[in-house]
């Protein structure tokens, strides 16, 4: 009896201090929070105003432009740009710019980031994406709902489920480790926003077909909610977040278990940092903010 009194006490202690480490985070980084959450609703909300710009049938640019890989390729530079311009904006670097709840996994795995600050993340992620399309939806008058545009859906393509599984977990493996060695390059760290929107406009271009393009389940979600199709999103929820873990585990097993700098992709800026971070103390130049220090 004394045994079990001890052990519920015990149960009781710890419940109270998961939830006071959780109210801690909230109260200490509810602006980042917030900045993830408005990034990708920005995002969305250009996702889903340039497919109308380049799907809608009412719209001239789908007649002048025939061809679909070229639409691709101009939406892939738009969006690209897009994520360039989020990163890098104050926003972009206080928080970090992740817009994916795969990619703020990942850096979980990887000691970077804290297990409350990755579930707050991801519930911003997935709220911001979702209000995204919402904005989009009434700004451009119910436009992304008509069935050429679909709110920017991604399904699996030309080959199914396994090709569209294959095909996330592919580029998210390859975003990903292209993050980490990016951003823990001296000279290259800097560049690390324009490789990345660099890497999205690739994809969209060329792996479209094959899976819509997502690598990050909130952007799917945000999507299906409002298109109400759920066809395997499961693909979306797992091969994503799968991808960049794997992408994480070669990255520690590459530099011998040292963990990455910062959590951040961009990190040369006097931005505050909520992120756990590594051995390397200055990045191009410039001193970071550990996370002690900013709050």
């Amino acid at each position: 009896m004394l045994f079990k009194q001890a052990s519920t006490q015990a149960d009781q202690t710890n419940s109270g201090s998961r939830a006071l480490r959780a109210l801690d985070s909230l109260r200490l980084h509810w602006p980042e929070y917030l900045m993830e959450a408005g990034a990708l609703g920005l995002y969305m909300f250009f996702a889903c105003a340039f497919a109308t710009v380049f799907q809608h049938p009412a719209l001239p640019v789908r007649h002048v432009i025939s061809s679909s890989l070229a639409r691709r390729a101009l939406y892939g530079v738009a969006m690209g740009s897009t994520l360039i311009g989020i990163v890098t904006t104050p926003w972009g670097k206080q928080s970090g710019g992740h817009c994916n709840p795969a990619i703020t996994f990942a850096f979980y795995r990887l000691g970077t980031v804290a297990v409350w600050d990755a579930l707050f993340y991801a519930a911003a992620q997935f709220s911001g994406a979702t209000c995204g399309v919402a904005i989009a939806t009434a700004v451009l008058r119910g436009a992304p709902a008509h069935r050429a545009v679909r709110y920017a859906v991604t399904v699996p393509g030309v080959y199914g489920n396994a090709g569209a599984c294959i095909g996330e977990w592919t580029i998210s493996f390859l975003l990903m480790i292209t993050i980490l060695f990016v951003t823990n390059g001296k000279k290259l760290a800097r560049y690390t926003p324009y490789v990345v929107g660099a890497l999205y406009a690739i994809y969209i271009a060329f792996e479209t077909p094959l899976s819509g393009m997502s690598m990050n389940p909130a952007r799917t979600f945000g999507s299906a909610w409002h298109a109400g199709d759920w066809h395997a999103m499961w693909i979306y929820f797992i091969a994503p977040t799968l991808g960049m873990c794997c992408a994480a585990e070669v990255f520690l097993r590459v530099r011998g278990g040292a963990a990455p700098y910062c959590a951040k992709l961009h990190h040369a800026n006097n931005k505050r940092c909520i992120f756990h971070h590594g051995q390397q103390e200055v990045v191009c130049g410039r001193k970071a903010m550990h996370a002690e220090e900013a709050n």
